[in-house]
């Protein structure tokens, strides 16, 4: 009994960083793959670097897509797409 009093900060402290650190990144990192797998043709979206654009062609064989931009059309890989920044250019 006297050893589980011992090892109750570490059991606290490993619970604590479990759900105030761990579990949230988690459940954010699962959002970014479901948005990536989601996206289609005519979505707008921003690059995690901060391009602007509209899907225009999505290739599910190296997860790819193309977005045109004012620039012109670019290929992108849908790990670069931001799923925080194209909520904030949804509303």
């Amino acid at each position: 009994m006297e050893n589980l009093g011992q090892f109750a900060p570490f059991i606290l402290m490993f619970a604590v960083l479990y759900f105030f650190f761990l579990r949230p990144q988690m459940k954010k990192q699962k959002q970014e793959v479901n948005f990536a797998k989601e996206i289609k043709k005519g979505d707008r979206v921003i690059t995690k670097s901060g391009m602007h654009g509209k899907i225009v062609e999505l290739n599910d064989k190296d997860n790819t897509c193309t977005i045109e931009t004012s620039a012109g059309k670019i290929k992108f890989e849908r790990s670069a797409l931001s799923l925080e920044l194209s909520q904030k250019l949804e509303k």
